[in-house]
């Protein structure tokens, strides 16, 4: 099964991030690696008493030009893909979404 990944990112990390994943295979579709899309997205947050942000001040809202980053892996890839992510991104809690794609062969 194929699980496409959205991560939302600040736009200097996307690049360490790419070469990262693509250094273990997860960003390789048939002939072509690097196989990536971005978009430029707004982030809303705003952080809460403990929290200790990469942006924007406890108790204040953040609004912050972000990319979003999608790319499909594999299933059984999909756990080490996030531990990936989490060790690159620089916010507490990455927004990271994981949605299951159908098998484009079924009838």
């Amino acid at each position: 099964m194929q699980v496409k990944v959205e991560v939302y990112i600040p736009k200097d990390y996307v690049t360490g991030l790419a070469n990262d994943l693509n250094s273990h295979d997860y960003l390789q579709e048939g002939y072509y690696d690097y196989a990536f899309s971005t978009t430029l997205v707004k982030g809303h947050w705003r952080p809460l008493e403990g929290a200790q942000p990469y942006e924007g001040e406890v108790g204040l809202v953040t609004e912050a030009d972000e990319i979003k980053m999608e790319f499909v892996v594999q299933r059984e890839n999909l756990e080490d893909v996030l531990h990936i992510i989490r060790r690159i991104h620089p916010y507490e809690s990455p927004a990271v979404n994981c949605i299951a794609l159908l098998d484009p062969d079924l009838d």
